[in-house]
């Protein structure tokens, strides 16, 4: 080991814990998945990295890893009293930038491996100096907080007071080390003799959880995403006989999360306490204590043992022995003394009355996207040093950014390429970011920047699409033809013969109820002629008969004696219910529920899910409704092609030109190529979900055996699937890709409940349907509101297929119905626009669906009408031609 050495000018190290690991002795110190590290053998390992440090006082750049050599190198540069610049590990750029920006004279790699840059130093280091750590995560800005030892040794102190951590307590890292939040977990158990089970495995792998239990691990800690992995692998039903406490910083938890996880602790036996702090306070100034989640769930809580909190001028502001000494913008600013004493936070907050504090908003120029801490001012001057007169503002989950007009006439500014410029200077997604031309940049009165007014005129932006309803039709043949792209329409034909499928059949169910007055249950597959019959029966009896439809309906059989006034229902002096397929109007709830979500106006999930298996439904009654195996892998390949292509239509401009998404998201491949992580990419998850079924389907339907075996037991084959797709979800098989909620083949067995049901003929069917119904999608995500939603959904699907709805809201359900695929793919771009006004984001979202749904079909048809003409226009001409395969495409969606 290379040994440096020089004259005895560092400062000796200030954390006393970390002078002392070896008076723990044999306790023990460091678990991971291959070893266990006693107190004794981390101070001999320790110090071996602090003497091969040399005596001259350093800047050492270390890669902070959650690997045992990382978190060696790094006590070992504190125990050697050297300056430590702690980077993440896992960006390249982050690393250069800030090693380039600093010039350290020694570099520890995530391995352990010293690189020594010079044998002396080339800063002038303040003796008081002890860690510099970024405020801005994986980004690598230059501006970084400066930590003294006492702030380190005292917030260590200050958290295993109020944690009451013991030497018995072992906690799990479930954060970098780089990060401070992830940093003060290992610093407060160390400074108390307590263990850590070191390791960088997600939550979401079985490995991770083997370890806790393993290591008799007592706490977690966690950020609000943190939380939704947990809720994902049924952190509340674990056995963790060990787990005392969880923990939660880095980013605001929702209140009812609080009360949740609160609950959870409760039941299960272990505490949980929510956290606030920021880098610049070392990790933690306030936090709130178990027996207030309950009572105070939006609250920060009390300040820190030997801490305070005020609030001046509605902003919180920290005083404490952990306050940073000041901010470096340079390695000059490495030789400051203490330039701060209380820290203005940025935060608005209150006391309230229960004598505890909240946060109400931000004032600062920083904001947070996604938990990620961003200095606006550093994104401004990096976006203005590319040319570009612009202002940066922000808020929970936005970065907005508005450009002078004089800079986007054409070819002068790409707004794509200026949101990519702020996702790399800022670290947050494209998605997140939102670029707004205006006429000039807002000022106030004293000629300030106005960023509340760049803030507002950025949320205020919102797409404009213009519709009309879409043409009826006046005969069954004639909507037939329009709808599936047919020339020519037989009277023995019915829909599913000429191609209909589970996306095209809401539509025409419309259009088909309009002309009847109320729709056969078997519809489908009930020939043209008979349905023309029916037509004109309801006309000629319209004078002395309303088309009035009921709840009760005669066996439709097609034949004529069959189609008249019991048909047609109750006899009623007005027509004030239609008779609706119940899964046209869940369609066309769970999509207002789904927009409405995601737009903050309220919060009902477990609709997409209810989806999948509306899908699966209506697949099995339009796509394998034929008998011939060609005939079905065309209605399905049909069915993926009319889901593939208005996504992609949207998806990849979106990632062009405008800087969202993955390049993997344009292949639909996030489910496969994704990461185990909430995020813009994972957005299309549904429609990823939906075309894997279909394929799976297809691949299916292609295997003679399985065919056989459908006929053979009709229910029993897609019962079978549903129960073997159910156990993808469990941690007993490898699964291609992340496991997530959302990864297509976690909810394939969505699909094939739904070609369950649509089997089930009989009352003990549903019943068995039912049973299963229950034990899966009742348990599916662990939260019992988002599971019993979707469950009330497919309960409605399996025992009332068809509903009365009032005649007035008929218009709506249809038209939300069949454009809900266009809306789900749309909304995402709507609400990039209008974060933070739910009600407007919400109605435009839904608006902007049903345009872009009205635009497609009807430039579909008009294209079809376009190529049909060419191609009778070539035949009547005498040539064979040479576009039969582009119609049948355009026939497919």
């Amino acid at each position: 080991m290379t040994v440096l050495t020089g004259d005895l000018t560092r400062a000796p190290c200030g954390l006393p814990w970390v002078r002392d690991l070896a008076a723990h002795g044999s306790a023990r110190a460091v678990v991971t998945e291959h070893d266990t590290l006693t107190y004794a053998e981390l101070a001999r390992r320790v110090d071996a990295v602090a003497e091969s440090l040399g005596t001259t006082r350093r800047l050492v750049l270390v890669e902070g890893a959650n690997h045992l050599e990382s978190l060696i190198g790094y006590l070992g540069a504190l125990a050697g009293g050297h300056v430590v610049l702690l980077v993440p590990s896992d960006s390249e750029p982050a690393r250069e930038t800030l090693r380039a920006a600093y010039d350290p004279d020694v570099v520890i790699g995530a391995s352990g491996a010293l690189d020594v840059v010079r044998e002396g130093s080339a800063h002038e280091l303040h003796p008081d100096l002890a860690l510099l750590l970024s405020t801005s995560g994986s980004t690598g800005s230059p501006k970084l907080v400066r930590l003294s030892w006492d702030n380190l040794a005292a917030n260590a102190d200050q958290i295993a007071t109020y944690l009451n951590i013991r030497e018995t307590d072992c906690a799990a890292t479930t954060l970098p080390l780089h990060y401070c939040y992830g940093l003060s977990v290992v610093h407060s158990h160390l400074s108390r003799g307590a263990s850590i089970a070191l390791t960088d495995l997600s939550v979401v792998d079985e490995c991770f959880w083997n370890l806790f239990r393993a290591a008799r691990a007592t706490t977690l800690a966690g950020v609000p995403y943190t939380f939704e992995l947990l809720e994902r692998v049924r952190f509340g039903s674990m056995d963790l006989p060990s787990l005392r406490y969880v923990t939660q910083a880095g980013g605001r938890l929702d209140p009812e999360q609080v009360r949740h996880w609160a609950e959870v602790g409760q039941a299960r036996g272990w505490d949980l306490f929510v956290m606030y702090g920021q880098t610049e306070a070392t990790a933690r100034m306030a936090y709130l204590p178990p027996r207030l989640a309950l009572e105070q769930p939006s609250s920060i809580g009390v300040p820190v043992p030997g801490g305070s909190l005020e609030v001046v001028d509605g902003e919180l502001v920290y005083s404490g022995p952990n306050v940073m000494l000041g901010y470096a913008d340079s390695p000059a600013d490495l030789a400051l003394p203490r330039t701060v004493e209380r820290l203005r936070t940025g935060d608005l907050g209150r006391r309230t009355e229960a004598g505890v504090y909240e946060v109400t908003g931000r004032s600062s120029r920083f904001t947070k996207v996604l938990g990620h801490r961003i200095d606006l001012d550093q994104v401004e001057r990096g976006l203005r040093l590319g040319g570009h007169d612009v202002r940066c503002a922000g808020r929970e989950g936005l970065l907005a950014v508005t450009v002078a007009a004089g800079e986007v006439g054409p070819g002068l500014v790409d707004h794509g390429a200026l949101r990519r410029s702020a996702a790399r200077l800022s670290g947050a997604p494209p998605s997140a970011i939102a670029v707004v031309a205006v006429p000039e940049q807002p000022v106030r009165a004293n000629g300030k920047t106005d960023y509340a007014a760049v803030l507002s005129l950025v949320e205020q932006l919102r797409d404009r699409t213009d519709g009309s309803a879409t043409a009826r039709t006046d005969t069954v043949a004639a909507l037939y033809a329009a709808a599936l792209g047919r020339s020519q329409v037989a009277p023995s034909s019915t829909f599913v013969t000429l191609g209909g499928d589970s996306l095209s059949y809401v539509e025409v169910s419309i259009r088909l109820e309009q002309l009847l007055g109320t729709l056969p249950p078997s519809w489908h597959v009930t020939p043209v002629a008979e349905l023309e019959q029916a037509a004109a029966r309801r006309t000629s009896s319209a004078a002395d008969q309303p088309a009035v439809a009921s709840g009760r309906h005669a066996p439709w059989s097609g034949s004529g004696s069959r189609v008249g006034r019991r048909w047609l229902g109750w006899r009623r002096p007005a027509a004030t219910h239609r008779t609706v397929e119940t899964n046209v109007w869940l369609r066309a709830l769970a999509i207002v529920l789904i927009v409405g979500t995601h737009a903050d106006v309220f919060v009902l999930q477990g609709t997409a899910h209810a989806l999948l298996v509306l899908v699966g439904y209506n697949v099995v009654r339009f796509a394998l409704a034929s008998e011939r195996a060609r005939d079905r892998l065309r209605s399905l390949a049909r069915g993926a092609t009319r889901v593939v292509l208005p996504t992609l239509a949207v998806v990849v401009p979106a990632h062009l030109f405008g800087g969202y998404y993955e390049t993997r998201n344009l292949f639909l491949a996030n489910w496969l190529l994704g990461e185990e992580r909430l995020g813009p990419p994972w957005r299309f998850w549904f429609i990823e979900a939906l075309v894997v079924a279909l394929v799976v389907a297809m691949g299916l339907v292609a295997v003679p055996a399985v065919a056989r075996a459908e006929r053979r037991w009709p229910l029993g084959l897609p019962l079978a699937l549903t129960a073997l797709a159910f156990t993808l979800r469990l941690p007993l098989f490898p699964l291609p890709g992340p496991r997530m909620q959302g990864s297509a083949l976690v909810v394939l067995f969505l699909f094939f409940l739904g070609w369950s049901i649509a089997r089930a003929g009989t009352r003990r069917q549903q019943w068995i349907v039912t049973a299963v119904a229950v034990v899966s999608v009742g348990t599916f995500s662990g939260n019992p509101a988002r599971d019993l939603l979707s469950l009330a959904f497919v309960l409605l699907l399996i025992w009332k297929p068809l509903s009365r709805i009032p005649v007035a809201l008929v218009p709506v359900v249809q038209v939300l119905a069949a454009s809900s695929l266009y809306v789900y793919v749309i909304h995402w771009q709507v609400l990039e626009h209008l974060w933070g006004a739910p009600v407007p984001a919400f109605v435009a979202s839904l608006a902007v669906g049903v345009g872009y749904w009205w635009v497609w079909t009807n430039g579909v048809d008009a294209v079809r009408r376009g190529v049909s003409g060419l191609s009778a226009g070539r035949s009547a001409a005498g040539r064979e031609p040479t576009i039969g395969l582009s119609a049948d495409l355009l026939r497919s969606y």
